[in-house]
């Protein structure tokens, strides 16, 4: 090798190190203005602010390289610094796994949500409709090895003369039942005002898709004490969504399930849209539990084991389904509740039954 292309090359070696040394002198203090910039709530991006750079350089260039080169250099800079500050930014929330790597497990009346453990069923009626309805449900899905009841004693429907709920009525019978079979009640809080009666009666509180945004119920419920089931949105992107689940986490509460249950799109054939790939991503992206709704994302019983594996096989955790007595004269949503048979062949394909069976007795045809 010629001595001169060997001191030239040196040289450059001593250069790039210059240069790397400068350039992450550079990356903090630019990290440092945008700390500044998000205390003061201003836009870390700043166009005037880049284009004058750009233009003091240019002004400044003496060569060999060209003023379009100069630009798409110190463009690649300014790009690669925006983007350490927004993973900066990122590294700031509760809900990143960059903040917290481990798994949640939100545990539920000695039932595990999360991490490694078994995927959980949380079953039981749309709504709340009499001590004798939620009863027969409570039995059934008790002698089924599940655990978990849901049941709305506050209704949000589309249509204002439909059936609403029972109210603390209906809080009062989830509580009786799920006490009268050792199961764990779980209920939807609508409104901050009732926040406090359902944290009383209920284990779990759930926010409904229609709720997702309401930030005035996020804050009291995370003040509940009782871990929250946080659905996605009608029209939810998967940001808005986590970024619900940071007012939970920022207001103290840590246990915290997300639950797909379908977005609403052109497609006419199902209630909704189950969307997978948002469980798959937010299992990266935040440490929480997840859970697929399988009943609210297909609208359709014949869809529900199909989703059901489709939503376990992305990663989710557990799932929420739909169970009435007899759903053809349910006071809500009665197309796509089952009924204890059609239940029971759901179990077995899927194989749920596999992992509810120590706690299952022959009840179902008694």
């Amino acid at each position: 090798m010629d001595e001169r292309i060997t001191a030239l090359r040196e040289r450059i070696d001593e250069l790039n190190l210059e240069l790397l040394s400068r350039l992450s002198e550079r990356a903090t203090i630019a990290e440092a203005i945008g700390r500044v910039q998000t205390e003061l709530g201003l836009s870390h991006y700043d166009p005037v602010r880049e284009q004058a750079m750009l233009e003091t350089l240019v002004a400044a260039n003496r060569g060999p390289f060209t003023d379009a080169a100069v630009k798409s250099l110190f463009k690649q800079v300014f790009q690669a610094s925006m983007q350490l500050e927004q993973e900066q930014d990122k590294s700031r929330y509760l809900t990143s796994r960059r903040t917290h790597r481990s798994d949640t497990v939100v545990s539920v009346d000695g039932v595990p949500i999360g991490g490694d453990h078994s995927p959980v069923l949380i079953a039981g009626p749309c709504a709340i409709e009499s001590r004798e309805q939620l009863g027969a449900v409570a039995a059934f899905l008790a002698s089924r090895g599940v655990r978990l009841l849901r049941g709305g004693a506050f209704k949000p429907r589309t249509d204002p003369y439909s059936f609403q709920g029972l109210g603390l009525e209906g809080l009062r019978l989830g509580r009786d039942a799920c006490d009268a079979h050792g199961l764990a009640f779980v209920t939807e809080v609508m409104d901050a005002a009732d926040v406090p009666a359902c944290a009383e009666h209920a284990d779990v509180l759930q926010v409904g898709a229609r709720n997702m945004h309401n930030f005035t119920l996020l804050r009291k419920v995370a003040q509940s004490g009782r871990p929250v089931i946080l659905k996605r949105g009608l029209a939810a992107t998967i940001e808005e969504w986590v970024m619900a689940a940071e007012y939970l986490l920022s207001g103290g509460n840590t246990e915290v399930i997300l639950c797909e249950r379908g977005i609403r799109t052109f497609e006419r054939f199902t209630r909704n849209t189950l969307d997978v790939s948002a469980v798959a991503l937010v299992k990266l992206e935040t440490h929480l539990p997840v859970l697929v709704d399988v009943t609210h994302s297909g609208g359709r019983p014949d869809l529900l084991v199909p989703l059901t594996k489709a939503g376990l096989a992305a990663g989710a955790d557990g799932v929420m389904i739909e169970v009435h007595p007899n759903p053809a004269v349910a006071l809500s949503d009665n197309k796509q509740q089952i009924d204890f048979e059609a239940f029971d062949a759901y179990l077995e394909a899927t194989m749920y039954h596999e992992l509810l069976s120590p706690g299952r007795t022959e009840l179902y045809g008694a």
